[in-house]
């Protein structure tokens, strides 16, 4: 009997091995095949890079509303805005995998093959069924899964458990880190209703300086400061290869989708809601791929230099 559960135990593994080889790699044939389509085809126009009939098309998203009591949020700032503006669940909650993969791709412009990988990884995090189950905001944040150690944005886990709102202290030091110029304005003048509702006023972004940029270079140096001083205050800090990279990921999302501009990523971080007359920087017509994206991280990430000066503790 142990013999034969043996054998259906590492038939079991070598079966989910080779799929996963397989998916994995035609994921990324259609990745790259997506990728040169954007570099040989025309990228969408300012204004409408949200198309007509999608929540935000023409910078105009639905109402802002900050969670209520008993609502479901995790450490994930643009799914968290997502629900602040009903584009998802408002609860947070029963969200469907497939469903996210699609709100995804025409809320921030993603390309398909990132948002099928990401959620999909999720739901493997949580040993569930990307194809046919459903989770809320707050069953991601399991420790070490997609959540970690030195977050940009959130304390550590092991100083704030609930993971569902940012830290202020650290939103404000981030931001206030951006070395980068002023962003170009629009080649087009966009009009919005006179009717849009304007952004409350928040106290903390009179610390920051709004009219800059963040460059690669901030990302690596924030990283670093952030890795370095979790690592001092958090007696059960842990970082490995892939949470580190999901740092860097994270990280560079704010270049890619949002340019960078603190103006916007000072709302975004800090109220977790998307400002009026936003849309997603990148134009890119099949939307960001993976081997784009990875074109920014591994930069970013290789340019920290704290991962280089500290004692390498093989024993």
């Amino acid at each position: 009997m142990t013999f034969i559960l043996t054998v259906r135990r590492l038939s079991r593994a070598l079966v989910r091995n080779v799929f996963e080889l397989g998916y994995f790699t035609w994921l990324m044939g259609w990745d790259f095949s997506l990728f040169i389509l954007n570099i040989v085809t025309p990228k969408r126009p300012e204004g409408k890079v949200v198309y007509q009939g999608n929540d935000g098309h023409g910078g105009i998203w639905p109402e802002y509303i900050p969670p209520a009591k008993g609502a479901s949020r995790c450490s994930c700032p643009a799914l968290n805005a997502m629900a602040n503006h009903g584009i998802i669940a408002r609860d947070g909650r029963n969200i469907s995998f497939k469903e996210l993969s699609e709100k995804i791709i025409k809320s921030y412009n993603f390309s398909p093959t990132f948002c099928l990988f990401v959620p999909r990884y999720i739901a493997h995090i949580l040993g569930r069924s990307y194809t046919n189950d459903r989770f809320d905001l707050a069953d991601i944040d399991v420790h070490n899964g997609i959540e970690h150690d030195a977050s940009l944005f959130r304390d550590d886990t092991f100083h704030t458990f609930y993971q569902g709102l940012p830290s202020a202290r650290l939103v404000t030091e981030f931001l206030a880190c951006a070395t980068g110029p002023a962003p170009k304005p629009p080649k087009l003048e966009v009009h919005y209703p006179t009717d849009a509702p304007q952004a409350p006023y928040n106290a903390l972004t009179d610390k920051i300086a709004l009219d800059t940029t963040l460059t690669k270079a901030d990302l690596s140096r924030a990283i670093g400061r952030r890795r370095v001083e979790a690592k001092q205050n958090n007696p059960q800090y842990s970082q490995d290869f892939t949470h580190k990279n999901f740092g860097s990921s994270n990280a560079s999302t704010l270049l890619l989708i949002f340019g960078g501009r603190t103006r916007d990523l000072a709302t975004f971080l800090i109220e977790e809601r998307l400002p009026t007359g936003w849309e997603p920087r990148l134009r890119d017509r099949f939307g960001l791929t993976l081997t784009k994206f990875n074109m920014t991280v591994f930069p970013v990430e290789m340019g920290i230099k704290e991962e280089v000066e500290e004692p390498l503790n093989l024993m």
